[in-house]
């Protein structure tokens, strides 16, 4: 097989170098589209590859025997040759594309390639008959490891450039296959059994011909097809890229606990100059310690299709500053391995606004309460005046008088007590507290105005102690705004009925008055933001209580027939005593 130069040689090895790069290119373009792709989308690629690049170097080595002086049979051994090309070079593809280490992946992949090459190439010149064979072992194994090298370059330089440099990659593929062709051509020497005529000759060259300017047709036509569907998908990319980074939203991925991706809205929300700041980093170096253990569960359980959120979460910045989000995840894959893209929403100036607007309700409140609680005081005041008249007076006093005197001042620091702590600004700790004792200081504190009113407080409790977790102001806070409104509502007095129980595994806090009732119009209105019945209500009571009761992850329920009264349910989730252990 020496005559390869003299028939050409150097026209068939640029010739074939360029279909075998070409073939290798096509090949990466397809492979490179899977991670875009799910489920059957990701082995239609695989296969897309195989196909190309199979039959790319089952034209290459057509091309280098017909260049040389090798007798070429054409049959059925040649399809079963090119379905082996294509075989093997899928398993190259799958080993590749598996979440195995980069240097296995390497070698494994580049390994079956350069082993695909080295069959393709000896079986089609050992089909045909003939009379003596001899085999170079050492260019034989040279050629494989050659080989072996070249195309675990060209798969490491595609995986570390993340297929941006297809050209290079493509055209060390393609040097691969050549060192096969051009070493085996020196490795193998052999003598036919028979010599074939011209008139067969001329049938076999026609036939060859005519296959490999189908295939090179193919490869090409692939190739061109391939580079215009990227080129579409690049554009479709080039838009979403836009769409995330420009995204007011911090839209980010992370897999195996670190960040992989963060958008320029991320990098701003951390206070990160540049990417480097929090890619490779741990996500738990940002959330909140107390929101570790639920992410942790959530991505052990992940469900592939499943969102979660949105969900509240607070995270610290670069320089320690705490924000809080809102948050929404989707289980996702990214460079192959399982990931989660992250949207997170900040939400700080919304949380302010919601504590200034319930701050200022509560303020509200607090003014309108100051009648009644001026009735309340005066009460005991008047009595204690009466006491002090008649000790000053020289006369003698029991101990009755000093207890009832003692039991009036008691009285007067409870409701000086509750309103301080209704009016002044509180530090808002989640605590275990019993429902039940909230509702009484709650009823304190209304009693005075109650009675302004001509209205009778009748409440029943819960023989067991009725335990929520929460901030207990705002609990107090739902209690005033719910009791007020419907004391506001009964312009006649009478009677409002308050019952404390356990039902269900919640706390049930009902609420009865005998108003004129609710149409059901007003009632789907209830707790809209300015929505009131009242000539100086603001609107924001029930909003707020309903904020509240939603931020305690408990529910309030109306149900009133006109003329009747109505009823309202607060309910929250009953605190179990392992809730305040683990807080």
């Amino acid at each position: 097989m020496n005559n390869y130069l003299n028939n050409g040689g150097l026209f068939f090895t640029m010739l074939s170098l360029t279909i075998s790069a070409l073939a290798s290119f096509t090949m990466f373009q397809l492979i490179g589209n899977v991670s875009r792709s799910n489920g059957h989308g990701k082995l239609h690629w695989m296969f897309g590859g195989a196909a190309v690049f199979g039959l790319g170097l089952a034209v290459v080595n057509f091309l280098v025997l017909l260049a040389s002086d090798t007798m070429i049979i054409i049959d059925r051994r040649m399809l079963l040759l090119l379905f082996i090309g294509m075989g093997m070079t899928f398993l190259s593809i799958v080993f590749f594309l598996s979440q195995a280490m980069l240097v296995a992946r390497v070698i494994l992949s580049s390994l079956l390639l350069s082993a695909v090459q080295v069959v393709m190439f000896y079986y089609s010149v050992m089909i045909v008959p003939m009379q003596q064979f001899s085999v170079d072992d050492g260019l034989v194994f040279l050629s494989l490891a050659l080989s072996w090298l070249t195309a675990g370059c060209a798969f490491y330089r595609y995986e570390i450039k993340k297929g941006d440099d297809l050209l290079t990659s493509s055209l060390l593929l393609g040097t691969s296959v050549m060192i096969v062709q051009g070493l085996g051509l020196e490795a193998i020497t052999v003598e036919y059994t028979a010599i074939m005529t011209a008139d067969r000759l001329n049938e076999n060259m026609m036939l060859l011909s005519a296959i490999m300017g189908v295939a090179t047709l193919l490869v090409i036509g692939f190739s061109l097809m391939i580079g215009y569907t990227n080129r579409r998908l690049g554009q479709a990319d080039e838009k979403y890229k836009l769409l995330v980074e420009n995204s007011l939203d911090t839209i980010a991925i992370f897999a195996e606990n670190e960040w992989k991706y963060v958008n320029q809205s991320g990098l701003r929300m951390f206070e990160a100059l540049r990417q480097e700041e929090m890619l490779g980093r741990s996500i738990y170096d940002f959330l909140h310690p107390k929101h570790h253990d639920e992410l942790r569960e959530r991505i052990e359980t992940a469900c592939p299709d499943c969102p979660y959120g949105p969900v509240e979460q607070e995270w610290y910045t670069i320089g320690g500053k705490l924000i809080h989000t809102e948050v929404v995840e989707t289980p996702t894959r990214f460079a192959g391995k399982h990931a989660v893209q992250i949207i997170i929403r900040d939400i700080s100036e919304r949380k302010k606004n919601e504590e200034l607007l319930i701050n200022s309700e509560k303020l509200y409140v607090a003014g309108q309460l100051a009648a009644g609680i001026a009735h309340e005081i005066r009460n005991p005041l008047t009595s204690l005046k009466g006491f002090l008249q008649l000790i000053m007076s020289g006369r003698d006093t029991n101990e009755d008088i000093q207890e009832i005197m003692k039991s009036e001042l008691n009285r007067i620091e409870s409701i000086v007590s509750e309103m301080l702590m209704l009016s002044k600004p509180q530090v808002y700790e989640l605590s275990r507290k019993d429902a039940r004792q909230i509702m009484r200081d709650t009823i304190t504190l209304l009693e005075g105005q109650a009675i302004l009113y001509d209205i009778e407080l009748e409440a029943i409790y819960d023989e067991e102690a009725l335990w929520v977790y929460g901030v207990e102001n705002q609990i107090k806070q739902v209690f005033i705004n719910v009791i007020k409104n419907a004391m506001e509502a009964m312009s006649d007095g009478g009677k409002i009925g308050i019952q404390c129980m356990l039902e269900d595994g919640e706390v049930s806090i009902r609420v009865k008055d005998e108003g004129p009732g609710i149409d059901q119009e007003m009632l789907s209105k209830m707790g809209q933001p300015f929505y009131t019945t009242k000539d100086k209500g603001t609107g924001l009571g029930l909003m707020v209580s309903y904020k509240i009761m939603d931020n305690h992850h408990g529910r309030i329920e109306v149900d009133s027939e006109v003329g009747v009264g109505t009823t309202l349910l607060i309910a929250f989730p009953y605190a179990w005593e392992e809730w305040a252990e683990v807080d």
